[in-house]
This record gives C-alpha cells, sequence and structure tokens, in this order.
C-alpha cells in the first residue's frame, strides 16, 4: 500500500467576508505539504492519509478518445505528483476503470490513492461492483470505495436496508476495500440524512462558487463533515462541462478557471476532482494549484459579488436542480427511463 506522505508545513487559513446581511465563511483549518516537491497535499480525513490537493478524475480520463493518450497522461500526471485517482463501476461502461487498470500496472498502482465507486444498493449488486472494478483496474485492493450518486432521497435508506452497507464493510474486513465513503451531486438534505447512517471516512459533493449561493454543500455539509474529521472531496469545480473548454462556468463567463479552482481549494476539502482529458488540462490545472494561495477577503469579496448574479437561481448547476448529470444506471435503478 502506498505510504502515506507526512506534511512539514502547516497553514491556517481562516477568512470571512461579507455579501448583503449573510457572513461568508470558507475556511478552516487546513494542514497542507510544501510544494517544492510535486504537488501539495492534505490530509484525507481521521484516514492518516495525505493525497494530492487534485485528484484525476475518472470519467474524463475514459473520455479521451486515443486510449494510448490516456494512458500517457495518468502517467504524467503520476510523476507529476497527482497520485490520487477517481473512478467509479459505471463511467463509460466500464471503460473508465478499464483504461486506469491498463495505466497503473507495472508498479504505477502503488504510486497511487486509489478510488473508484459502486453503483449498487443492495448486497448481491454491490460484491459484483466490487469484484468487478477490481478486475478492471488490475488491483487486489481499493484504497477508497465510496457509494455512487447518493441523489435520491431513498438512497441512504436503500444502502442500509438492501444489505449494501454490510456488504461494503465486509469487504473492508477482508481487505479488498481500505476507507469507505459515499458521493451525491443532488441535494445537502441527502448528504446529512447519510452522513448518519454510518461513521464515513469521506464524503464527496460539489464544490464551486456558485454552490456558495444555491443549494449549498458548502455551507451546510463541508462544516459539519470536519467536526467529524471526514475528508471532504471536492467535484464539479468548473460546474461540469468539457473540461477543454473551462467547464461550464468558464464557458458562460461566471469566473476564470484559475478563479473556480483557487475558489474550491479554498474551502476546507482534502482534495477536488479533476476533469483532466489532455496534457494541455493536466499542466493548466497543476500550475493553478501549485500556485494556489488562500483568497484576500478583498479577493473573496469580489469574485463573490461578480458571481452572485449568476448562482442563485441554479443555472450553471443543473447537476442539482435537473437529472441531466444524473447517470442512466441509477436513473433506472429508480424505475425511470434513462436521459
Amino acid at each position: 500500500m502506498k505510504e502515506k506522505d507526512e506534511p512539514n508545513t502547516r497553514r491556517e487559513f481562516i477568512q470571512a467576508g461579507l455579501m448583503g446581511t449573510a457572513a461568508l465563511t470558507l475556511l478552516g483549518e487546513t494542514a497542507m505539504s510544501d510544494n517544492t516537491k510535486g504537488l501539495p497535499t492534505r490530509p484525507l480525513g481521521k484516514t492518516g492519509e495525505n493525497v494530492s490537493i487534485l485528484c484525476l478524475g475518472g470519467w474524463h480520463i475514459g473520455n479521451v478518445p486515443d486510449k494510448a493518450e490516456a494512458i500517457k497522461i495518468m502517467h504524467a500526471a503520476i510523476d507529476e505528483g497527482l497520485t490520487f485517482f477517481d473512478n467509479a463501476w459505471d463511467y463509460h461502461d466500464g471503460g473508465s476503470e478499464e483504461i486506469m487498470g491498463k495505466g497503473l500496472v507495472g508498479g504505477k498502482r502503488k504510486q497511487v490513492f486509489l478510488m473508484t465507486k459502486n453503483c449498487a444498493r443492495d448486497a448481491k449488486g454491490t460484491r459484483q461492483h466490487l469484484e468487478d472494478s477490481l478486475r478492471r483496474l488490475q488491483t487486489d485492493y481499493l484504497d477508497l470505495w465510496q457509494f455512487h450518486e447518493i441523489n435520491y432521497d431513498n438512497d441512504p435508506d436503500w444502502i442500509v436496508e438492501n444489505g449494501a452497507l454490510t456488504e461494503a464493510l465486509k469487504a473492508q474486513k477482508e481487505g479488498k476495500v481500505r476507507f469507505i465513503g459515499f458521493t451525491g451531486h443532488k441535494s445537502p438534505a441527502i448528504h446529512r440524512v447519510m452522513l448518519d447512517k454510518h461513521t464515513w471516512d469521506t464524503v464527496q459533493m460539489p464544490i464551486n462558487v456558485c454552490d456558495h449561493f444555491y443549494r449549498s454543500f458548502e455551507k451546510e455539509i463541508v462544516t459539519e463533515c470536519n467536526k467529524r474529521k471526514i475528508g471532504v472531496i471536492g467535484m464539479k469545480s468548473l460546474g461540469g462541462g468539457d473540461a477543454k473548454k473551462g467547464g461550464r462556468l468558464v464557458a458562460s463567463k461566471v469566473c476564470t478557471v484559475d478563479e473556480a479552482i483557487r475558489y474550491a481549494l479554498s474551502v476546507p476539502v482534502a482534495s477536488i476532482v479533476s476533469g483532466i482529458d489532455s496534457m494541455e488540462v493536466l499542466k493548466q490545472n497543476l500550475a493553478i494549484a501549485r500556485a494556489y494561495k488562500p483568497f484576500t477577503e478583498e479577493e473573496l469579496k469580489a469574485l463573490l459579488a461578480k458571481v452572485k448574479p449568476h448562482a442563485g437561481d441554479g443555472r450553471h448547476e443543473h447537476f442539482k436542480s435537473t437529472q441531466v448529470f444524473d447517470g442512466p444506471y441509477h436513473r433506472i435503478q429508480h424505475g425511470m427511463e434513462p436521459i
């Protein structure tokens, strides 16, 4: 298993701005390693592991048309210190896990903290998804396994009542899974229910400049996770969409790529999942992450003032307000037609 990096500097950044009548508290205390070598790392909750502040997104790497290029991107990411890898059982019908597995052979697996996600809600399906993922990723264990897309109000009950959580804990005892968490991009209220179902190691959620104003995970869930020492993993920092175009927020001129990534890293998260589908995007995001500095109070106020008129109605966060971003597997799972 991958040895954890020890942080050698400790940075406290607690900032507050004021927007309207609401106090905006973004940052807690976050330890971060020196960035003179590779990419900075942060502690992943109570796991005892440090992970790179950028996590390579599995969906986008599986979307690279040239699979040889996808492997080159992964190898370059590892060489540059981006060693937290994301994936999911259903990404590209398993294709993302397969290409990532090919990229991690020959000793590369030991260099990464590998995470994938379980889409099942019952015991039998959970075991099948685990074995599928291990086979595709060409590994005998996962560093982190998360329940994927806890987006529906009955999902938290399903994973308990139908045996999925019990089966995941069994796999953990078997040594096939080190840590267990969950993800979701729909509603902070669903995350709150899920938080009380188990003592989770990690929780993944949307973290971006628009989330600050609309059904905010940052305001409602991040603080609670930090209180419980649960590792927070951010996603949708660019609002989804084409990584080459900077994502939805950049394409819609809500903010720049630099502002989007810097904002997400300014929230007390362990890491943010980054959609990387080219060497150019990899280099760009690495440069932003390495140059990261917390916002000054004035910078934060200015950014939030710019974003607020575009954020309050969810027009740039369709993954919350619509089913457009809900995976077809989960729509079918809930008796709906895939979009």
